[in-house]
């Protein structure tokens, strides 16, 4: 396929806001994608670049070569030439990063020009496509939607399942199953205020503890036992802990979905920055366990001894876990079969009030008659946490002053908009200690796509998790609302910014007070 396709395609769906219209452009571009394409097409459609990291920034690519008469770059050609690219390293390397860079957009018609600047500098903006792009492959190879949005939460993603759906047609969906060894995006939590106000809107529930630590879905079978974080990636081999406690369970084959935590000698749980220091280490893990050793909890059973159990109740769920995983190793939970029930409800309160007063950062509450909707956010699951937080992302980043000077402080912050482009909401150089400081200055100088007096403007990959005090009305900032107090919690590079937080969230979220305007504090952009 040609790149001139995908760009035209991109450039069609950023002008319409009909998901209709979307899903009908969609399809017609994969009715004419090679199956072996489709993961390509699908990935440059997202705005990202399986590269993840090139080396090429906006000063690269800002004096472009005259553009190509005609179009004859293919996707393939396009990817195999960034491959190039990104492996260029040591002496010289920006250099010829730029010269290949330059060859790359000779080779380009303006239009193509135009996306591929674009798509390497994190700038594609074309709205949310993750619905429209199911019901357009759908369409495109004549099978149920649902069908379709099903393999994609199983398969872990929409190009892996586009490929073989291309290729096979609807009889290849079958393939995509709960399988031991093989990852399945996590259900997500919504947000309520208080545990009041999710036992009024969940009915029955299990309340759960919230552990702040490594999401982690465990693989079983017999011995071997591999271990995923939330975005799929594999770490069975910095977590030796979570392989033996697998091993111990009485199950031979399960797929368990649980956090790996750390307790101190007081048993009371270390930070997640602890624990994602000790996860993030590859060297000497053997060292580094016995510095900080790891437990697993689990708090789901997604199959168990080859039955999947994806679409059981939660109670009917957990009531596995509890047969083949002992006590210690499931999260603790208190169970709520009649929210109107007084005693019931000051129950829930008082397992609420003991699971922070543990140290832990909140409880989920979950419906009993819930499934498991993999990789959805479910309405089924809410989460209560006493402090407000969001995970924003970074849209550009001001050199500090003072003691700060030469380094990149002042955060902007941002939410997801519906269209998939981000509004700021504020900034904020609070919570940053000055290892975090020294990390974030060369982060975001990787991710810079511009520079300016006051600082960078950056891709906006970089998902950061802030706690604030509430929104008030700011006519500085797009939406009308900035966050009070905001300050930094926690980097979280273990999602993606598609994975942070909505303006619909945020205009609503938990507890916060909307104040008058004028209380801002924190400045409006530059």
């Amino acid at each position: 396929m040609l790149l001139a396709d995908v760009a035209r395609t991109s450039a069609e769906i950023a002008a319409t806001s009909s998901r209709s219209e979307k899903s009908a452009l969609l399809a017609r571009l994969f009715s004419a994608t090679e199956p072996d394409e489709a993961p390509l097409v699908v990935t440059y459609l997202a705005g990202r670049l399986p590269q993840r990291r090139t080396g090429l920034g906006w000063n690269t690519l800002k004096d472009r070569p005259p553009p190509a008469a005609s179009a004859r770059l293919t996707v393939r050609e396009v990817d195999e030439r960034l491959d190039r690219i990104s492996a260029v390293s040591g002496k010289g390397a920006q250099g010829e990063r730029k010269r290949l860079a330059g060859e790359l957009m000779g080779a380009a018609t303006e239009e193509e020009q135009r996306f591929l600047f674009a798509l390497i500098t994190g700038e594609v903006r074309q709205g949310a496509l993750d619905a429209a792009a199911v019901e357009g492959l759908a369409a495109a190879a004549g099978a149920p939607a649902a069908d379709v949005r099903r393999a994609v939460m199983l398969g872990g993603s929409l190009g892996t399942v586009a490929r073989a759906l291309l290729a096979e047609g609807p009889a290849a969906l079958a393939a995509f199953r709960l399988d031991v060894g093989r990852p399945v995006l996590p259900m997500l939590a919504q947000s309520a205020k208080d545990v009041a106000e999710a036992l009024d809107r969940l009915g029955p529930c299990a309340v759960e503890e919230k552990l702040d630590g490594i999401r982690a879905q465990v693989h079983k079978d017999g011995d071997a036992v591999r271990v995923f974080t939330r975005t799929l990636a594999e770490i069975t081999e910095r977590l030796p802990e979570v392989v033996a406690a697998a091993r111990e369970l009485t199950a031979r084959k399960a797929v368990l979905d649980g956090e790996v935590i750390a307790l101190g000698p007081d048993g009371r749980p270390r930070s997640f920055q602890d624990i994602a220091s000790r996860v993030g280490s590859r060297l000497d893990v053997e060292g580094a366990q016995g510095r900080l050793p790891l437990s697993p909890v689990f708090f789901d059973l997604l199959s168990v001894d080859g039955r999947d159990l994806l679409d059981l109740p939660v109670h009917e769920r957990h009531a596995e876990l509890a047969r083949i995983a002992p006590e210690p190793r499931r999260v603790r939970r208190f169970v709520v079969a009649d929210p109107a029930d007084p005693q019931l409800r000051r129950g829930a309160e008082e397992f609420a009030a003991a699971t922070l007063e543990r140290g832990h950062e909140g409880v989920v509450l979950k419906a009993l008659d819930s499934t498991y909707a993999a990789g959805r956010r479910g309405a089924s699951w809410l989460k209560v946490k006493p402090v407000h937080t969001l995970d924003l992302v970074v849209l550009a980043a001001e050199w500090g002053h003072g003691r700060r000077s030469g380094t990149l402080s002042n955060l902007h912050l941002g939410a997801r908009r519906e269209d998939g482009t981000f509004a700021m909401l504020g900034k904020t150089f609070k919570g940053l200690t000055d290892a975090l400081l020294v990390w974030q200055t060369e982060r975001l100088r990787e991710l810079a796509v511009a520079e300016e007096p006051w600082g960078v403007r950056v891709r906006p990959e970089l998902v950061v998790e802030v706690a604030f005090d509430g929104l008030q009305r700011s006519s500085r900032y797009p939406e009308g609302v900035t966050l009070r107090f905001a300050r930094v919690v926690r980097y979280r590079e273990d999602k993606r910014a598609s994975d942070a937080d909505t303006v619909a969230t945020v205009m609503a979220p938990p507890g916060s007070r909307l104040l008058p305007q004028g209380l801002e504090g924190q400045g409006g952009p530059p």
